[in-house]
């Protein structure tokens, strides 16, 4: 048993993608008339410095995953059993499992990064070497409600996410609390907090002009870190922009499906496969008795 995992935001480098828009020409002409410039120049050269900015990294990442998912699906000649993404890398999953075709996730893609990129004034931190208890302890002891937690990456890994002023000023509190590292996130935006509640109420006025199909492989929410229900994908997409990524969880699900089921990486880089080792020395899986019950 497989599960495909794809990642997001953080992954991308100059480069990503090598060969691929080369042998996938249909594809990259796709992204090419829907972007309104080169996919290919802007991943493996990125001569106007625009990868790193969050209208041009979802795009490029969901391009450079569905294409390696397409290359991993024609070499084994079979799908896997599941498919998960981190935050952006949700897309590609989607589109995996036949949610939406690569053309459609694209444009939905287009749009996300669009609107996230114009929430502006916010900011993001990872807090190294405490739990997820630990840190809401903290945030209530010190009155740091202000801030939500964005990504639970791994046990000892959380990503904050909140107003700049507020995000900084909390850095002194985790660092006398217990921290190993508090480190500001590169950044314009609170993203998976309810500081993005202005841009999912518009991402879901735009979603509701397509029509989606049930997902043909079992994709894994960052909302829930279960199965996306079979009609539901537009209350999915909307509300992972302003809920915490349940990354540790939907790892643990997985792992709790089959004893030995593989967890591959597909896409750039090796953040995902990073994350998935220390969820695997650092937790359990989920026992059968919860995913049967659907807790």
């Amino acid at each position: 048993m497989r599960a495909y995992l794809f990642p997001g935001q953080g992954a991308q480098f100059i480069g990503m993608g090598a060969t691929l828009f080369q042998e996938f020409p249909e594809y990259t002409a796709i992204a090419d008339r829907v972007l309104g410039y080169s996919i290919e120049e802007l991943c493996l050269r990125d001569i106007n410095k625009q990868l790193d900015n969050t209208a041009y990294t979802q795009p490029a990442l969901y391009v450079v995953n569905a294409l390696s998912y397409l290359k991993e699906v024609r070499q084994s000649g079979s799908v896997p059993d599941f498919v998960a993404g981190h935050s952006l890398g949700e897309y590609s999953a989607l589109y995996a499992a036949g949610v939406f075709d690569f053309e459609t996730g694209l444009r939905i893609v287009h749009q996300r990064g669009a609107l996230m990129s114009m929430a502006t004034g916010g900011s993001m931190a990872a807090v190294i070497g405490l739990r997820a208890e630990d840190i809401l302890r903290i945030l209530a002891e010190h009155r740091l409600d202000k801030l939500d937690i964005a990504n639970l990456n791994t046990p000892k890994q959380i990503v904050l996410s909140g107003l700049a002023e507020d995000v900084e000023a909390a850095k002194a509190v985790f660092e006398q609390n217990g921290a190993a590292a508090y480190v500001i996130l590169n950044v314009s935006g609170a993203f998976h907090s309810r500081y993005m509640r202005a841009s999912a109420v518009q991402f879901r006025e735009y979603l509701n002009q397509f029509m989606f199909a049930p997902p043909s492989i079992p994709v894994i929410a960052n909302l829930t870190a279960r199965p996306y229900a079979s009609n539901d994908a537009v209350h999915y997409m909307t509300e992972q922009m302003t809920s915490s990524v349940k990354w540790i969880e939907s790892v643990r699900y997985l792992m709790g499906r089959h004893s030995g089921i593989e967890l591959i990486q597909i896409g750039p880089g090796h953040v995902i496969e990073g994350m998935v080792s220390k969820i695997k020395r650092e937790t359990e899986p989920l026992d059968a008795a919860w995913i049967i019950e659907g807790k």
